[in-house]
């Protein structure tokens, strides 16, 4: 055998060899793997085809909403970070952001909102806390989402661009519009504090308009008032009367 074909015939033996010492040890590798300590700016959690079910992120790298598998990009969402919860078709469920602030002025913006979304829809279920240097209010707040049939977060992206184009004093009326035709949520529970360190629970109607409401002052005063549909106090409810 000429030194050439002992060269290589000695080369590919040795890379038969390499080959089963990588099987080998990829065979013993687990499949899982135990850190004490991960730093990381972005967990993604997917099912094998790819569909993510979760992420968990910092602020600058905060996912945008998610519709059947496809990101829509939010900047507006760069501003917290926490997690979203997504469910089997790759769609936005809910989540949770946080964040705490103190600009040099000694102004205070902190904040955490927990949510819990009706199928291909916004929030139906929220727990929130806002902080500010004046006050603090904490809630429990339950809502009425429409089926997705009749408005989808495809529909909610299209509402947030037309009120975008409407002049500020509009967008009210626009909201409200859509919101009496069933289109957007509508609050029906409040229950928590109030700036005024009141702790309140208030129920409104299908309309989303508060019909009753029950409230304990910081000051220990307690009374029942009913509302009409403009929002007006019609009957009050005191331990006096």
């Amino acid at each position: 055998m000429s030194p050439t074909s002992t060269f290589f015939a000695g080369c590919t033996t040795m890379a038969a060899a390499l080959a089963a010492v990588m099987t080998l040890t990829a065979a013993k590798t687990p499949s899982h793997a135990h850190f004490d300590e991960i730093t990381v700016g972005r967990i993604n959690v997917e099912e094998p085809d790819g569909t993510k079910r979760l992420i968990i992120s910092n602020r600058s790298q905060f996912p945008g909403d998610f519709v059947k598998g496809k990101e829509t990009a939010r900047p507006d969402r760069r501003i917290e970070a926490g997690m979203l919860f997504i469910n089997d078709e790759g769609t936005e469920q809910g989540g949770l952001v946080f964040d705490g602030t103190e600009s040099p002025d000694g102004k205070i913006n902190a904040g955490l909102s927990l949510t819990f979304d009706r199928f291909r829809q916004d929030q139906s279920l929220q727990l929130l806390h806002s902080d500010d240097e004046h006050s603090s209010t904490s809630a429990v707040m339950i809502n009425d989402s429409p089926f997705y049939k009749v408005s989808s977060m495809d529909d909610l992206h299209r509402f947030a661009a037309e009120a975008a184009e409407l002049p500020p004093a509009e967008r009210a009326k626009y909201y409200e519009r859509l919101r009496n035709e069933g289109k957007m949520l509508r609050h029906r529970i409040y229950l928590g504090t109030t700036e005024d360190k009141s702790s309140a629970l208030t129920l409104d109607d299908a309309q989303g308009r508060p019909r009753m409401q029950l409230l304990v002052s910081a000051q220990g005063q307690a009374e029942i008032r009913m509302l009409d549909e403009s929002g007006k106090v019609v009957k009050t409810v005191t331990p006096e009367n």
